[in-house]
């Protein structure tokens, strides 16, 4: 019995996956149980497939070898990190996806993306391979293969009838473990005195041997202009996927790794649970909290306490700071404690603009150019200096 499980889990041991982030479906629930019960495997266990998508990138860049196992409407949550940043930076990403929709479905919510989920990845120009029955289960090893090979990715789209002759594994699932809260929450949100690309360069004068992934759009405009580095990983896409990079990048490597992101994009991930439940001692999540969607015009973020919702979702170690001393206080004492870590920075909204935008204009922020880097080279230099 479960033969076919088992023999997904011999091709990913046997071409050394070291990290699993999934989804459930009810129709792959065996296979999602021998998964999380294998020592070989970090299992991830994912809220969002997008951040699969991010997670995988960052174990990758920093030397591991990642699949993400969901259901394949999670292939429609995710198309936009997959091809801004999968594709862009030429990442592998082997996916097992249980294809819902086409056979013997009974929700039918799942059909219509089901049944054009092949014409969608055709027209994407991504790679995917069908299995009809468990007699093509072997193809999930070519999947995996070339994955990594062509550095792309690359989908199992695998129909029900592959498990059907097996039963869901009854198991002992603890839904909610005997917890205990005690929460004193007390502080003010003054008004910040710096801008972004204040406390960017701020932050690049403490960085030596860290790996950092930034957020897209103008704040790694602004740590290009302030520290350009082999060891900086430079978002072109894919909002709200930072932290998720992040956390896979801290789960492959010792090197302290840090993030810096924003309020808004932290919202739209929802990682910080995860995080808190891997426990990576080396990840520091720097949110750059101005209250608006800064790489896009200031337009008002939704409002949240972005410490409290770390504090929240479990994070232990967090602080917030409004000005350069407490910025420059709280840099010199992070690493006194273990991660993950969660440095709240209250800052004015505002962007360091580009010399084009800048002709003219009076009284804005400093100029910042724009990286002269493509995704590519990006990726090659900080995968290098990662070794």
């Amino acid at each position: 019995m479960y033969e076919t499980e088992r023999e997904v889990i011999e091709i990913l041991k046997r071409n050394k996956i070291d990290v699993v982030s999934t989804l459930p479906c009810e129709k792959i629930s065996a296979l999602l149980r021998f998964v999380a019960r294998e020592r070989a495997f970090c299992h991830v266990g994912l809220n969002r497939e997008e951040n699969g998508v991010g997670l995988s990138a960052g174990v990758y860049l920093a030397g591991g070898k990642p699949v993400m196992i969901i259901q394949s409407t999670g292939l429609g949550n995710s198309i936009n990190a997959i091809m801004s940043l999968s594709v862009t930076y030429k990442l592998p990403l082997p996916v097992i996806a249980s294809w819902r929709g086409v056979y013997k479905e009974n929700i039918e919510a799942q059909v219509p993306l089901g049944k054009a989920l092949p014409n969608v990845l055709d027209a994407l120009g991504l790679k995917y391979t069908i299995i009809e029955d468990s007699l093509q289960i072997r193809l999930v090893e070519e999947v995996v293969q070339d994955s990594f090979t062509n550095e792309r990715p690359h989908i199992a789209l695998i129909s029900p009838r592959t498990w059907e002759s097996d039963d869901v594994i009854k198991g002992n699932t603890v839904l909610h473990k005997t917890r205990k809260w005690t929460l004193k929450y007390e502080r003010e949100i003054k008004e910040p005195e710096m801008r972004r690309y204040d406390a960017i360069r701020i932050i690049a004068e403490y960085l030596d041997e860290e790996a950092v992934i930034s957020n897209i759009g103008v704040p790694s405009k602004e740590l290009y202009a302030a520290k350009d580095r082999n060891l900086n990983f430079y978002m072109l896409g894919s909002l709200g996927q930072a932290s998720s990079i992040g956390l896979g990048v801290a789960l492959k490597t010792k090197r302290e790794t840090m993030v810096l992101d924003g309020d808004g994009s932290l919202l739209m991930s929802n990682i910080l649970p995860i995080a808190a439940e891997k426990k990576p001692r080396n990840l520091s999540i720097v949110c750059l909290d101005n209250g608006t969607w800064g790489s896009t015009g200031d337009q008002p973020a939704p409002y949240a306490d972005m410490e409290l919702m770390a504090i929240s979702a479990s994070v232990e170690n967090t602080m917030k700071v409004h000005t350069e001393e407490e910025l420059r206080s709280a840099l010199e004492r992070l690493y006194e404690d273990a991660g993950p870590r969660f440095l709240h920075v209250m800052v004015k909204p505002g962007n360091a603009l580009s010399p084009y935008r800048a002709f003219g204009v009076v009284g804005q922020s400093p100029t910042v150019e724009n990286i002269k880097l493509g995704a590519e080279q990006i990726k090659r230099r900080f995968m290098e200096a990662m070794r």
